[in-house]
Parts: structure tokens; C-alpha cells; sequence
């Protein structure tokens, strides 16, 4: 009786810890998409503020620059930069450079919930491309899946809710950006290390968006308060870019993708929250009814590729 007792306790103990375990990545992948939407509503308020929009971007990824180099360099040297997969790794790079100068155009006239509700069609996308990119056959429970999640997202996007603007084209272009950056990162999976694609995305960013920023670079301007809730922008645009990709990697440790992927769509919650305490933009019925909608569709897509034990995964939000 003692030893069954024993190991009923152990078992008890053990199941308890996975939980726990379980628990703290959901809390930081949550944490991380809450840090995520602080890069969005940065850069629209600095975008607001008269600031370009190759000065934003080369702000963004300025500050992970700095402290990737300080932290990783010093330790591991320049091989740290080097990659064993070169194509794949300047494509991924370039899918990151487009989906941040998409989604910034995007953000410059157009509310977050619109911008962020197109952007979360990435999974739909992906799955479409799934069979192109991998040879996979897309079922036709996918494929309802599919045209259900996009019916959402045009529930929220339509014309009663907000005027249908030329800018939508960006958020557009930023969702396909961001299904290709989850292809090419699935690829890379195992090749590179986390930091090594982070050095990669970040430098490239940086090189790519240098020629543009001083093109027109406009310092912050207006009272002593307003400039410095401008540098405050500037300084949160990178820092929680870094900090939310840090929180992603660290939710994975502790839980698997298959825990962790409902929650990734939280951001939309925080999107709708930090637009309306903002910017005045807070979402309207239409964005409550497409939501569950959109959100069911990518859900139901994940669960379809984990049963049938595709490679893919849900292109949750890319690190901006």
C-alpha cells in the first residue's frame, strides 16, 4: 500500500509539474503577443507623428541590433552570424523586411483591429500555399475552413464598419509577406539557431531600411511632453519587438505548439484594447462577430494539420 501510495503521489507530483510547466508558456506567449502589440501601436503613433516610415522601421531594429551584438557577440563571436542555409535564411529575412514595411504603411491610415484581423489571414494563406511550398493536399474540411476565416475577416473589414481604403492592399500584402516568413522559418528549423535567425532578420531590417531613414528624417517636435512621449515610442518600437520574440521562444520550451497556439490570438484582444485607449479606434460590432469567425477558422486549420501530422505550424504573429 505504500509503495502504490508512493507512486500514485510521485505520478500526482509529475502531472502537476507538467501543468505548471504548461501554464508559464501560455503566460508568456500571451505576455509576448501583449509585448507585440506595443510595436504596432508604437509605430503608428510615431508614423501619427510626422516620422517616416523608413525612419521607423530602421528605429525598430535598431535597438535589437545593439543589444543582440552586445549580449551574443562578445560570447560567441562572428560565427554566430553564420548560416547553413544561406537562400533560405536572405528569403526569410526579406519576408521580415516586407512584412514590417507592410504592416507599418498599413498602420499609417488605417485602425489596428483592421490591420491586425487582416494579418491574422496569414494562417489561412499558409495553409493554402502548404501545398505548393510542401506538396501537401489541402482536405476539403480545409478548404471550408479556409473560405470561412476569410468570410470572417471581411465581416470585419466591411464597408459599414470602415471605409474600404487603398491601404487594406498593404495589410494584404503584409499577411502573404508573413505566410511565406512561416514557411521559410519551418525550414530553418533546426539549421539555425533562434539568435542566429534574429541576428539576420534584425541586420537586415537595419541595412535595408539605413538608405530610407535619413532620406527624410525628422526629429521629434512640439512641447517638451510631446517629444518625449515620442522617444518613448521610439525606444518601446524595439524593445518589445526583442522582448515579445524573447517571451515567444521561451513559451515553447515550456509548452507545445499544440497548447500554445489558441493563445497567439490574443493580440487581436490587445490590438482592439490598445486602439481604443490610444487612438480613439476601439472596435465596433462588426470586429465581434468576424473575430470568432476568423479565429475558429485558424484553430480548426491547426488542429486539421496536427491530426493528419503535417510539418506546418500557425503563422503567429512575426516579430515586427
Amino acid at each position: 500500500m505504500t509503495h502504490a501510495s508512493d507512486d500514485s503521489s510521485t505520478q500526482a507530483s509529475m502531472t502537476a509539474g507538467r501543468l505548471d510547466r504548461r501554464g508559464l508558456g501560455i503566460l508568456l506567449v500571451i505576455t509576448g503577443s501583449l509585448s507585440l502589440t506595443w510595436v504596432d501601436s508604437s509605430a503608428k503613433w510615431l508614423l501619427l507623428h510626422g516620422l517616416d516610415a523608413g525612419q521607423v522601421i530602421f528605429i525598430r531594429f535598431l535597438l535589437p541590433c545593439i543589444v543582440l551584438s552586445i549580449v551574443f557577440l562578445p560570447r560567441r563571436g562572428f560565427g554566430i552570424l553564420r548560416t547553413k542555409s544561406p537562400k533560405i535564411a536572405f528569403a526569410r529575412a526579406m519576408c521580415m523586411i516586407a512584412t514590417t514595411f507592410f504592416n507599418f504603411m498599413a498602420l499609417r491610415y488605417l485602425p489596428m483591429t483592421i490591420t491586425g484581423a487582416i494579418a491574422f489571414t496569414s494562417p489561412l494563406i499558409l495553409c493554402l500555399l502548404s501545398g505548393v511550398a510542401l506538396g501537401e493536399r489541402i482536405d476539403w474540411q480545409r478548404w471550408i475552413a479556409v473560405i470561412a476565416g476569410f468570410i470572417g475577416v471581411l465581416i470585419i473589414i466591411s464597408p459599414d464598419s470602415v471605409p474600404l481604403h487603398p491601404a487594406m492592399l498593404y495589410s494584404v500584402g503584409m499577411a502573404v509577406a508573413l505566410a511565406f516568413y512561416a514557411i521559410f522559418t519551418r525550414k530553418l528549423a533546426g539549421v539555425d539557431s533562434n539568435v542566429t535567425q534574429q541576428f539576420h532578420a534584425s541586420f537586415a531590417g537595419l541595412l535595408f531600411s539605413l538608405p530610407f531613414a535619413f532620406q527624410e528624417w525628422t526629429w521629434p517636435q512640439g512641447t517638451w511632453s510631446q517629444v518625449a512621449l515620442d522617444w518613448f515610442f521610439c525606444a518601446l518600437i524595439g524593445s518589445a519587438g526583442l522582448f515579445g520574440h524573447t517571451l515567444y521562444s521561451a513559451g515553447h520550451k515550456f509548452a507545445p505548439a499544440t497548447t500554445l497556439a489558441p493563445f497567439t490570438y490574443s493580440q487581436l484582444i490587445f490590438m482592439a484594447l490598445v486602439s481604443w485607449a490610444v487612438f480613439q479606434q476601439g472596435p465596433d460590432v462588426n470586429f465581434f462577430v468576424g473575430l470568432p469567425i476568423l479565429v475558429g477558422s485558424g484553430l480548426f486549420i491547426w488542429y486539421r494539420e496536427v491530426r493528419i501530422g503535417t510539418r506546418m505550424r500557425p503563422a503567429a504573429r512575426p516579430p515586427r
